[in-house]
């Protein structure tokens, strides 16, 4: 058990590593002169009014854990379950296999509160299907009341459009009658998987929506520094490009705003949209929690040391 324990203690460092690796990479990719001459070209009022919708993002995220560690049958106190959460998704917004490198951080904590590699995983998963089901509710709201524009955006007639956001809407509410109820338990290999209470489930399809919606808005605001757009183009344009990143695993949703923007903008300011929102809603968030992260490892070796002392 110890040597198990030891083997993914060293898979979660050699993660983190490799994220950091990773989050330099991409960060790396602007200057300081692009970053700043970027944030320089918003209006202040804007900028702010896109922080604040960032700081709910990253709030409504926290549901995802909270939800999530109630599904493992391990919850812990929001404080505790924040700060896991914010700094998971700090750190794994920018590297990509959002899966991979924010569940190694949640091990990381969640270990440290009891929870084992099967609960964490089951956390993560919940989460992934969290983000699944938030993206494909915006979506579908978009296709079903922005038909135009989506179909500008895939290609295919209005009507096609509608009838697949029809179909995207019809697939949550068969998810919602499954988690009523199918109460059957799924097995993959060893560990076991039930499809959550209705109640959660209802909790998923909320929190999930609230946060992509507080992205659009977040990208909004910046994009209003150049053009004059409608709040529901900038979300249609974001949650179905945002689909196709997903499904790519890219770092930092590399192909996604240019995508959105380039079509709600289709001009030069789209790399000025571009790098302003990689900076309020991945930059920004990223040194906060590389701090708290490095704060709490030195507050967990302390308790840890001084716990030894006291068997000693």
């Amino acid at each position: 058990m110890q040597a198990r324990k030891n083997l993914v203690n060293i898979l979660v460092a050699a993660a983190i590593v490799l994220s950091l690796a990773l989050i330099y990479n991409g960060v790396s990719r602007y200057s300081l002169t692009d970053i700043m001459q970027s944030l320089g070209s918003i209006p202040v009022r804007h900028l702010l009014l896109s922080i604040a919708f960032t700081s709910a993002s990253y709030i409504a995220l926290t549901g995802f854990d909270v939800l999530g560690l109630i599904y493992a049958g391990k919850p812990l106190p929001y404080g505790k379950t924040a700060l896991t959460s914010f700094v998971s998704l700090s750190i794994g917004h920018n590297v990509g296999l959002a899966a991979l490198s924010s569940g190694a951080i949640r091990y990381r904590f969640y270990s440290r509160w009891g929870l084992g590699v099967e609960d964490v995983a089951k956390v993560v998963l919940f989460s992934g299907i969290t983000v699944g089901i938030g993206l494909l509710s915006l979506c579908s709201w978009a296709m079903l009341f922005r038909s135009d524009s989506a179909a500008r955006i895939i290609g295919l007639s209005p009507y096609q459009v509608w009838l697949s956001g029809l179909a995207a809407m019809l697939a949550l509410g068969v998810y919602l009658v499954l988690c009523w109820r199918l109460r059957l338990p799924l097995r993959v290999r060893k560990w076991t998987f039930k499809l959550p209470s209705l109640r959660l489930a209802t909790g998923q399809l909320v929190v999930g929506t609230l946060n992509f919606a507080l992205i659009a808005a977040s990208l909004q605001q910046l994009l209003l520094a150049y053009q004059k757009v409608s709040y529901w183009d900038v979300a249609t344009a974001y949650s179905i490009a945002n689909g196709a990143v997903i499904a790519s695993h890219v770092p930092g949703g590399l192909g996604v705003l240019e995508a959105s923007t380039q079509f709600l903008l289709p001009q030069a300011a789209t790399i000025g949209a571009v790098i302003a929102f990689r900076c309020v809603y991945f930059f920004l968030p990223l040194p906060l929690g590389m701090v708290l992260f490095a704060l709490s490892e030195r507050e967990f070796r302390r308790s840890s040391g001084t716990a030894r002392s006291f068997a000693g």
